[in-house]
């Protein structure tokens, strides 16, 4: 049955005042999205290419065009360009190894990372979205987390603030745990301080912002994988300011890089321009948000830990130009993650 027009329009007339509301946020919403989506593919096309076309698999610049491939967005089929490489006879797309590679709702990412801005559960975003379930959002988020934490962080200047904080290890999720009982909500260790039931999570600040997080490993921090994580970015032009604990100081020696260090008692929290209450207040809001999801599975915590670091780097600015441009940039880094991969990855050190 064809359903004209002019039988729409009466139909919507009929509609209360809220319901006429509903329909135009949700029309606002769904012409935004279509054209939106269209304007990031043509970004990540022009971004990715602009050096020239490689091939991802063997990385030959032997390339030719090779026909086009039709997608659905907002329900409008665009066809986009694919590539073929001479070296190794592969196809590929300007899509190939990103994270909406193979995606078949690319007009409801704008939407999804909206509510991942607002930090919406997986199962309020999949009522907001429409047509998509929790469960195809969890790996949504999680190939965009992968990509995201690659993004390179630029070295330190002048003063870093460096602490380090811990989360209990959590298998959440697995189905089959050995050697303990499932904890509910978290839970909690059951060893007093700090033991290797804890992931050490480093996190260095300057006072630029410019920000470094990473789980280290099980346990007490060592100079080692302080040294492997985060040397690049330290010479002996920057300063110090950690809590007391030892690793720092006999790393920060062996560097000959200043250092000011601050007991956990708290008489004394300044030394002039030195101290760490930035990274602390840092750790504070990482906790206070986490908090939300019940317990992270040790395994994805760097995801976690990209995805708030990006959220503080825009205070939480819900604007079309942010939202495209993390999409953007999440999509110009090589992603390999499937399904699969994500859901039998393990957490290593």
């Amino acid at each position: 049955m064809t359903v004209r027009t002019t039988d729409i329009l009466k139909a919507i007339q009929k509609l209360n005042p809220a319901e006429k509301h509903r329909l135009r946020e949700y029309l606002i919403d769904a012409l935004t999205a279509s054209s939106s989506t269209g304007t990031v593919l043509e970004e990540i096309s022009e971004r990715k290419n602009r050096n020239g076309y490689r091939c991802p698999d063997c990385e030959s610049d032997h390339i030719v065009r090779f026909g086009k491939y039709s997608t659905i967005v907002g329900g409008e089929e665009i066809k986009k360009q694919r590539y073929r490489c001479k070296a190794c006879k592969k196809t590929f797309t300007d899509l190939t190894n990103t994270a909406l590679y193979r995606t078949r709702h690319l007009n409801r990412w704008i939407k999804f990372i909206e509510c991942m801005i607002e930090g919406y559960s997986l199962r309020k975003s999949a009522e907001l979205i429409g047509n998509v379930t929790h469960v195809t959002l969890f790996y949504w988020r999680h190939k965009f987390l992968t990509a995201l934490r690659q993004l390179e962080v630029s070295k330190f200047q002048g003063i870093v603030e460096m602490d380090e904080t811990y989360f209990l290890y959590s298998e959440k999720g697995q189905r089959k745990i050995k050697n303990r009982k499932p904890r509910k909500r978290g839970g909690s260790a059951k060893k007093r301080g700090i033991s290797n039931e804890q992931v050490c999570v480093l996190v260095a600040r300057d006072r630029d912002k410019v920000t470094f997080s990473q789980t280290l490993g099980m346990g007490r921090l060592t100079k080692e994988q302080l040294d492997k994580a985060i040397g690049y970015k330290l010479s002996s032009e920057n300063v110090l300011c950690t809590d007391a604990w030892r690793a720092f100081k006999t790393y920060a020696a062996e560097k000959d890089i200043s250092i000011y260090q601050f007991k956990s008692d708290g008489k004394i929290r300044t030394k002039g321009l030195y101290h760490i209450q930035n990274v602390n207040n840092y750790h504070r809001r990482l906790k206070g948000w986490i908090q939300r999801f019940n317990g992270v599975a040790t395994k994805y915590l760097n995801n976690y830990l990209a995805w708030f670091q990006v959220l503080e780097s825009i205070h939480h600015q819900r604007n079309e130009v942010t939202v495209n441009d993390m999409i953007i940039k999440g999509n110009l880094i090589p992603n390999i993650e499937t399904y699969d991969t994500l859901r039998l990855s393990k957490f290593t050190v």
